[in-house]
């Protein structure tokens, strides 16, 4: 506990009143400007000293005109990533994009049709669906299956999905948004067979990469048996959630197939790809050359929040589940048993006074789930679950 109430005082800050989504448009999206902001997935912490240092030096300087990419932001890019997942990324694999919302709208476009069909995997994170129906494309679903607590990947379903739609892409989301999951090389593997057979492209989201815990390892798409399915592959990630720097704008893409880089590079050409955000860069260098320690206090404290969750829980509202939390710092609770005939809106959001991400935004049938942000102070988890107690014995 000591590390984590000392990463909590150093860098837990209030956010209300300062234009934040997540705390000043309660009003907006939730029509109630007081509950507590358990939802969007960013943080109450500030960002590492190192980064902070990093852009204070930029903006004294006071030039923000065009500017190119420093061989050493690639240095510290690719040595993260060898470091942390042993791979070995090279330079010109790299493109950038405003976010991963925007990555993945491009992708869609670029390497499918109008009327195309992209698979997904719900629940999952809604834009996802939101970028396939906008793109006018056809959304095609392989659900993932429940099974004694875990959710696992239904292999039979979305190999029947992909023939019978010819499905063209795949959007995988790893670690899973919202549910926590890791995939394992063996899970991935028998997904990615199954898209190589039928000839399937895959978009692999991997922006929650940092965030995994215990015996569970991230496994990059472009790892899985030695990089066998790069020739289909793309890899979304970016530091906005590693570092809470989502403002800045700054995501990558990493195509190591030419032929399938030429593909991209022609849509961006066509269609004014973005440049890549000078500040963002600044941050994301920062960050993985001297962001390590900054982020190992920040996932003891998600650990410890979701233990707490866990185990108040357990003690005083044990027909709540709590999924497990491999991955992410979004954790995936089924409310169902506690509701008594009222809405999942009513429980939590109307009687416990909480902004949480909703269940069915994810995917049909989930109406009764809710996800919860962790990345945030031990005292606003703790208000959060004796709300849920108190509600859970008044009905």
């Amino acid at each position: 506990m000591s590390r984590v109430k000392e990463f909590v005082e150093k860098y837990y800050v209030e956010r209300r009143n300062t234009n934040s989504l997540k705390w000043d448009a309660l009003k907006e999206r939730f029509g109630d400007s007081e509950l507590l902001a358990l939802w969007v997935a960013d943080m109450e912490f500030k960002t590492p000293e190192c980064i902070r240092e990093a852009l204070i030096e930029r903006v004294d300087h006071g030039v923000f005109g065009y500017t190119k990419l420093p061989e050493s932001y690639y240095d510290e890019y690719e040595s993260w990533h060898k470091k942390k997942y042993n791979i070995d990324i090279e330079k010109k694999w790299i493109r950038f994009a405003p976010g991963i919302v925007q990555a993945i709208l491009w992708v869609i476009q670029a390497y499918t049709k109008k009327d195309d069909a992209v698979i997904i995997m719900p629940p999952v994170y809604y834009p996802f669906a939101n970028s396939i129906r906008n793109s006018g494309r056809k959304l095609v679903e392989s659900p993932l299956l429940e099974d004694n607590g875990v959710f696992k990947i239904d292999y039979d379903t979305f190999e029947k999905q992909i023939r019978e739609n010819d499905v063209r892409l795949y959007i995988h989301c790893s670690p899973h948004n919202p549910v926590g999951r890791v995939w394992t090389l063996e899970e991935q593997k028998k997904v990615f067979e199954i898209c190589e057979r039928y000839d399937v492209l895959v978009l692999s989201d991997e922006i929650h990469q940092d965030f995994t815990y215990g015996d569970n390892k991230q496994i990059s798409a472009l790892d899985v048996d030695g990089g066998r399915y790069n020739k289909r592959l793309i890899v979304a990630n970016s530091g906005s959630k590693t570092f809470n720097l989502a403002s800045l704008v700054h995501s990558t893409l990493l195509i190591p197939d030419e032929d399938v880089r030429k593909v991209f590079d022609k849509f961006s050409k066509e269609n004014l790809g973005a440049e890549p955000s000078l500040l963002g860069q600044i941050a994301l260098e920062a960050g993985y050359r001297e962001g390590h320690e900054w982020l190992e206090g920040l996932k003891e404290t998600i650990v410890f929040n979701y233990n707490l969750l866990c185990e108040e829980l357990a003690k005083n509202a044990p027909e709540i589940k709590v999924y497990p939390l491999e991955g992410t710092y979004l954790v995936f609770l089924n409310v169902e048993k506690v509701l008594n005939g009222k809405t999942t809106k009513q429980f939590i959001q109307d009687e416990c006074g909480l902004a949480i991400d909703f269940g069915d935004w994810f995917g049909k049938g989930y109406k009764n789930y809710v996800r919860i942000n962790l990345a945030t102070s031990p005292d606003n988890i703790r208000k959060a679950i004796e709300r849920i107690v108190k509600n859970c014995k008044i009905s």
